[in-house]
């Protein structure tokens, strides 16, 4: 739609003319356009305010909303776990601390029995208030000492918490004394390997394959891994199952070169996804790749394929290759005198020789 718009007044050229009044192009969605900044045809155009307007969607036109930029994998949102929960060293007494204390309870329960009267032949007080309670002290304090006692070994730690909150890790080694107030639980912090069962993954092409993977880890962070996830190993297999989904895997596995970027690429994404939870990984290998059992069929016919033409190429070079060393051969040493038509069927016929003998001989 083209407008006019009314010039204001007082406004003219120097010789008192008025002035030619600008033209717009505008509707009702858009904002309006001047047409001298198009078509330049104005050489002293009168500016003409513009009217901000506010572009939407409109129905039935068949415009397209804009859309937001989709995140990147730096704006992913990185998994954590309570900040708080980081490992520290927990309070533990030599084993013959609790041994002592042990021993003092049994003792002093036989001396409270003597007092009493309670073995024979001696004759005591009897059993009273007092008697009772000194029982009561010297079972709390024998079962107290006994009860604490626990065994520490190499590549074990016990990560304590008390009433469901964090006490410590105890990584000592041989027989040690522990509140026996305190929830023990184990960890191990050797450094493990694990063998998956076949995950599904798929090449750059996009066809499924199944892969077999080697990991390498340990536990770094005790707390952490015991206390800021409900399984660590369940929680690690499956960031190496989701790792395959985004780094392709190539088909066939003989390529040391292919191996090594999927072995760096997936040690990298499964290191950085399982470090909050206090896994140290050290390699991520794949060790077995296979097609998918959907696809396997048809992937292996289409090797086969790729490999029977890739047979017929190289036994199709070594005919042309040996027919013409023998024509250029008969004809340098005169043997013959060819013209083209003669050649043609020459070359003709030792072609069908060749690749006769070559078939026969078998790939």
């Amino acid at each position: 739609m083209t407008t006019t718009t009314p010039q204001p007044p007082g406004s003219g050229g120097a010789d008192g003319a008025p002035a030619r009044s600008a033209r717009v192009i505008q509707n009702e969605t858009t904002t309006e356009i001047p047409v001298h900044l198009l078509f330049r045809d104005d050489p002293d155009p009168v500016s003409v305010p513009l009217r901000p307007t506010v572009v939407n969607r409109r129905q039935g036109t068949g415009e397209q909303p804009r859309l937001r930029r989709p995140a990147s994998a730096k704006d992913r949102s990185v998994a954590q776990v309570d900040p708080d929960l980081v490992e520290r060293p927990a309070r533990a007494l030599p084993g013959a601390v609790g041994v002592l204390a042990g021993a003092a309870g049994l003792a002093g329960c036989a001396v409270t029995s003597w007092w009493a009267g309670t073995l024979p032949p001696f004759a005591g007080a009897g059993l009273g208030p007092a008697q009772w309670a000194a029982y009561a002290g010297g079972g709390a304090l024998g079962l107290f000492g006994f009860g604490g006692l626990s065994r520490g070994r190499t590549g074990r730690a016990w990560v304590l918490d008390l009433f469901g909150r964090y006490r410590g890790t105890v990584r000592r080694t041989g027989l040690m004394w522990v509140n026996p107030l305190l929830l023990r639980r184990r960890a191990d912090v050797r450094l493990r390997h694990w063998r998956s069962e076949p995950m599904p993954a798929a090449d750059r092409s996009g066809v499924a394959v199944r892969v077999v993977v080697l990991v390498v880890w340990r536990v770094r962070d005790t707390a952490r891994a015991v206390l800021g996830v409900e399984d660590h190993e369940t929680y690690l297999r499956e960031c190496v199952e989701a790792g395959l989904l985004r780094v392709p895997v190539e088909m066939p596995a003989g390529a040391r070169a292919d191996v090594e970027a999927a072995t760096d690429a997936l040690t990298r994404l499964v290191a950085a996804d399982v470090a909050p939870v206090g896994l140290e990984i050290f390699s991520v290998q794949p060790v077995r790749i296979e097609y998918a059992p959907e696809v396997a069929a048809a992937m292996h016919r289409r090797r086969i394929a790729a490999l029977d033409a890739q047979h017929r190429a190289s036994v199709l070079t070594s005919v042309v290759d040996s027919v013409e060393d023998t024509v250029t051969r008969l004809t340098m040493r005169g043997l013959v005198e060819l013209d083209d038509y003669e050649r043609k069927v020459l070359v003709k016929d030792l072609t069908v020789a060749f690749c006769a003998g070559r078939g026969e001989a078998g790939p």
